[in-house]
């Protein structure tokens, strides 16, 4: 494929910081807060205490938690990317559950009338368009009008040690990217918390009564490896560290891998001419109809790419996605919704693209507004910084 670049091939061993402590593990640090309250949990598979879950851990240590409330992919994370998530119950535990992905992404008053306090136990990977911060902003929204006071038990951003890619313009906004931080924020959940208070950027800018339980032994210039895999189609290092230059693929007509054994590691196309791979994507459990399903895809994969020189590039990586723009040569690569303009946070990416734009131009329209958003991020940074 002209123009692809894969010469990054200098081996990275990976030192996992494998003495964090994430905040759901700090029990004395917040269970005296919940003794006696009516408790919720905003959480999913990855709200653990080593193997065991969140709700079962404090259900064993008789703290009353009355419901959950569901980002996308469900409370036990098997739902697909998109699909509606429903209310109902957990199965294991009989609490109710209350879905927060789908025509509801806000909780309602009926929702909270009940609840003293709110946990929001969920591991991010630091990406913009990965809706779990979009799913922060409202239920920080909805505890700040209906006087909640919301606790959040914070985990280490495996994207944490680069911030990189374009802010997100006025008339970009949406479930998949609401604020205006680059692609790669480099924060953890508790420090975007923080900064969503502190900027104003709830609605009316309202104030959440908001407290974090923070990480011990984590720094940004750390690598952590994820004990679960924070969503069906991020299953390994590998996709979590490719995610936020892949994921842009979203908004056109390659696959990534959805529906296969790789996701996010890989992507391809029937039409691309060369490539080392070819691979067809099937329906499965947590990709269900995925892009070009039954489609014989010629591409490239880079799972060890990903895994050995991503970490090193600390960068939004775009050459591959140029690279097939230009060999697939055709006006419907890019989808007719738009939707790369929204995944984007603006239009320049697509349109830069289209008119023969050099990746290295393309970078250069958001190094200021990088350097301008780490001014406010530095402000709101719980643990030591990557610079």
């Amino acid at each position: 494929m002209a123009g692809l670049s894969l010469g990054l091939s200098a081996q990275t061993d990976i030192a996992f910081n494998k003495d964090i402590i994430v905040g759901a593990e700090r029990l004395s640090k917040y269970l005296p807060r919940l003794e006696g309250k009516r408790i919720a949990i905003v959480g999913n598979q990855t709200s653990t205490l080593g193997e065991v879950h969140l709700v079962d851990t404090l259900l064993a240590l008789d703290i009353e938690i009355i419901k959950g409330f569901t980002p996308e992919h469900g409370f036990r994370g098997l739902a697909d990317a998109g699909e509606h998530v429903s209310s109902t119950k957990d199965e294991q535990t009989g609490i109710k559950l209350v879905s927060l992905y789908g025509s509801r992404k806000k909780p309602r008053y009926t929702d909270l009338e009940d609840v003293e306090l709110l946990i929001f136990d969920i591991q991010d990977v630091g990406v913009r368009f990965y809706t779990y911060i979009s799913t922060l902003h409202y239920v920080m929204e909805a505890c700040a009008e209906y006087d909640v006071p919301l606790l959040v038990l914070d985990r280490p951003n495996p994207n944490g040690f680069y911030v990189d890619g374009p802010v997100l313009e006025e008339g970009f906004s949406s479930f998949v990217g609401m604020h205006r931080v680059p692609l790669v924020h480099g924060m953890t959940v508790g420090e975007y918390a923080k900064m969503l208070n502190g900027e104003g950027w709830l609605n009316e800018g309202v104030q959440c009564d908001l407290t974090v339980i923070p990480c011990k032994k984590y720094s940004h210039k750390d690598y952590y490896e994820l004990p679960v895999r924070p969503s069906p189609n991020l299953p390994n290092m590998s996709s979590i560290y490719l995610y936020p230059s892949l994921g842009l693929f979203e908004g056109t007509i390659v696959s990534v891998g959805r529906g296969t054994d790789k996701p996010f590691q890989m992507f391809g196309h029937p039409d691309i001419s060369n490539g080392g791979i070819e691979f067809q994507p099937q329906s499965i459990l947590g990709a269900r109809a995925p892009k070009l399903e039954g489609q014989l895809c010629k591409g490239y994969d880079l799972q060890r790419f990903g895994y050995d020189s991503m970490p090193k590039v600390q960068a939004l990586y775009l050459h591959w996605l140029k690279a097939a723009y230009d060999e697939l040569d055709r006006d419907d690569f890019f989808l007719k919704n738009d939707f790369i303009n929204l995944l984007s946070g603006t239009d320049r990416i697509k349109n830069m693209i289209v008119f023969g734009a050099t990746v290295e131009e393309m970078e250069r329209t958001w190094k200021d507004e990088v350097i301008a958003f780490k001014k406010i991020r530095k402000k709101y940074l719980l643990y030591e910084d990557f610079e």
